[in-house]
């Protein structure tokens, strides 16, 4: 048994000082002055325990173009812990053709054997007909309550209205959830042929051919067609002010949708793909304005946005050159493929490491938002939208012991080394930090001691989420 004595509990509910016994890979009991004599102990005085983090939005070891994301899904889960993350959630791509399941198998090969943290899958539902209609509700006895739909990428992975609104019929007859990704597929069809016609072939581009009124709209489209279907939306990766609006619009009409937004729409704006090296804040949806940061800076703050996600998918910057990743030379190519062209630049960027440590220095530290609503956002939320609480993002009895214990005091020059990531690059390189993991525990077992990491592939298992699962 391992013992947590003289740390501070941060929960989403509540702050309180308490001792966490720990049984295996279950929170045993939680309580004041615990002292089974038989016990490991860790002081953890002067530190805080939070339930590990939750990404519900990550895309590890994705073909693009001509490459593929730089994260597989070992060093993903790696940089994950070590930012405090502890369970993530990848998308499975839908074939060209074919039923779901040969895709979902593809991508259990590639994660199960190299899984470091715990994690689960989402279904992207790009191509609909009657056979795909009938095997949704099958994902079910995989695990698979979530499916992700586009109003984007035309030809690719968009779904027409009609085909949305029969997908939101069936999500809500079986108690699962839809994901969407709203931006308006047909504007930007239309503004990336003029750009490229016109000769504007640089990153800045990519945010001026997707304009945000398309990503106001589409959530607005997407709330409308969930309202008819009576069924649940979760909007990922919101990126601006008119989307925060709409979405608090929508509730307010009793719509059952929530937001997810990411920190790189809370720090970064447009202006940042007119530098030299823009190519590495180019994601899609792209970086609005300082008015969209603040705006959903503030949907935080009053609660109206519900998950901070992190939509991790990195390319290298210059994958001509090689780095060391745990002492073997790699490189994989990356945004320099775009260099001549936006449109050819791999959408995505590095995160999943970060998302804690900035979240906690930028929003709790300069009273943006509570300690305890770092918790929800970060962990307990995603947990209950996705199916998986209490057994992750809680501290309680029978919870498993997916444990951050947080030096709250720890200052440190932010970068590449500290996120882990298989990246050359970091979007917050140099940011001054004051709070950060101390220890982290996957089940019981600690996986991150400061900077020493001990875990390995394979000892992350596969999340079978439930449906019916709570709409906030």
């Amino acid at each position: 048994m391992l013992l947590i004595k003289n740390g501070t509990l941060v929960t989403a509910e509540k702050t309180f000082d308490a001792d966490i016994l720990i049984d295996g890979e279950k929170i045993h009991s939680v309580g004041q002055d615990l002292a089974p004599g038989d016990a490991e102990v860790i002081d953890a005085s002067g530190k805080l325990i939070m339930p590990g983090g939750i990404d519900p939005h990550v895309h590890l070891d994705l073909p693009m173009f001509d490459t593929v994301s730089s994260d597989d899904h070992y060093t993903g889960h790696k940089a994950a812990a070590f930012g405090g993350t502890t369970t993530v959630m990848d998308f499975v791509p839908q074939a060209d053709e074919g039923p779901l399941r040969p895709a979902i198998d593809e991508w259990h090969e590639k994660a199960d054997d190299k899984a470091a943290i715990d994690f689960g899958f989402h279904m992207n539902i790009t191509r609909f007909d009657e056979a795909i209609a009938e095997e949704i509700p099958t994902l079910l006895d995989l695990g698979i309550p979530t499916l992700k739909v586009f109003t984007a990428y035309n030809g690719r992975l968009r779904l027409q209205d009609h085909e949305i609104f029969r997908v939101f019929q069936i999500a809500r007859e079986h108690g699962m959830l839809t994901m969407l990704h709203a931006e308006n597929g047909d504007v930007i069809d239309v503004l990336k042929a003029q750009a490229l016609a016109d000769g504007n072939t640089e990153p800045i581009w990519h945010a001026r051919t997707r304009p945000g009124w398309g990503a106001v709209e589409s959530v607005l489209r997407a709330c409308a067609l969930a309202a008819q279907a009576d069924a649940p939306l979760y909007i990922v990766h919101m990126n601006t002010a008119g989307g925060a609006e709409m979405l608090k619009y929508a509730r307010r009409q009793g719509v059952q949708v929530m937001g997810e937004t990411c920190p790189q729409y809370l720090f970064f704006t447009e202006e940042h793909m007119q530098r030299e090296d823009g190519a590495k804040w180019i994601c899609s949806p792209p970086m609005r304005s300082a008015e969209d940061n603040a705006a959903l800076w503030q949907a935080l703050t009053n609660d109206e946005m519900h998950v901070v996600g992190t939509d991790h998918c990195p390319f290298f910057f210059d994958g001509t050159q090689t780095i060391d990743y745990e002492g073997q030379p790699i490189a994989i190519p990356g945004k320099e493929l775009g260099a001549e062209d936006f449109t050819k630049i791999p959408n995505g960027l590095p995160g999943v490491g970060d998302r804690m440590p900035i979240m906690w220095t930028y929003g709790v530290g300069e009273g943006r938002i509570t300690p305890n609503q770092f918790v929800a956002y970060t962990s307990t939320n995603a947990a209950k939208i996705f199916g998986l609480y209490p057994q992750k993002g809680a501290l309680q009895a029978g919870s498993d012991a997916d444990i951050v214990i947080w030096d709250p005091d720890r200052k440190l020059t932010y970068g590449v080394e500290h996120s882990h990531h298989r990246a050359d690059y970091n979007l917050y390189d140099g940011w001054e930090l004051t709070g950060f993991p101390d220890k982290v525990f996957l089940r019981g077992e600690m996986i991150v001691n400061g900077e020493e990491w001990l875990g390995h592939r394979g000892m992350g298992k596969f999340l079978k989420r439930r449906p019916g699962a709570e709409v906030f």
